[in-house]
């Protein structure tokens, strides 16, 4: 069974309707993706999506500076907080990552522009990258996470509608970068 063929129900289908798979251009959103990746390690993704709300309450919209810069008092508020998933080792992930992602936006201007700076890589290649690079990041995590915001192929079937809809959004597998897509 496919991810599409499973989507349709609550949680799975607005987010494989409206996000999986679709290109993203925005830093907050790409790190809000790998932390819930990071999350769902061990978990349901179903888990992830229904604490989804919770995740963007305890960690401020995903604001990279902000949980960046969190301490000692915010590591203890996100152990207590029930809306998310209490695992020390994700949390502390979280916060050294954002880290992470804050030195690559000063160094190349985004996260954004970082990942398309590495594309195109096979999967091997961009696991070593993200292995280097970040905490708690094994292959299917980068791989899921590469996956659904675009960068590798996989996240619908052909015969899905969504495909369509995603294909046309030019994302990053299809070869065909933003800054070349107009030359097209």
């Amino acid at each position: 069974m496919t991810y599409c063929d499973a989507a349709a129900q609550p949680f799975h289908g607005p987010y494989h309707d409206t996000e999986y798979g679709f290109p993203v251009h925005d830093d907050r959103v790409l790190f809000e993706r790998l932390m819930l990746e990071i999350n769902q390690a061990g978990l349901s993704w179903l888990t992830i999506l229904k604490k989804r709300e919770g995740f963007s309450r305890a960690y401020h919209d995903f604001d990279i500076e902000r949980v960046a810069r969190y301490g000692t008092r915010d590591r203890a508020r996100l152990m207590r907080d029930a809306g998310i998933i209490r695992n020390r080792l994700k949390i502390e992930a979280a916060i050294e990552n954002a880290k992470r992602i804050r030195a690559i936006q000063r160094e190349r201007g985004s996260f954004v522009a970082w990942l398309d700076g590495h594309h195109p890589l096979e999967r091997d290649e961009w696991r070593k990258l993200f292995k280097r690079t970040f905490v708690f990041t094994g292959g299917e995590i980068v791989n899921e996470f590469l996956v659904s915001t675009g960068y590798l192929r996989g996240a619908h079937v052909e015969a899905c509608p969504i495909y369509r809809r995603v294909k046309k959004l030019r994302p990053p597998w299809l070869g065909v970068t933003r800054h070349s897509a107009g030359d097209r």
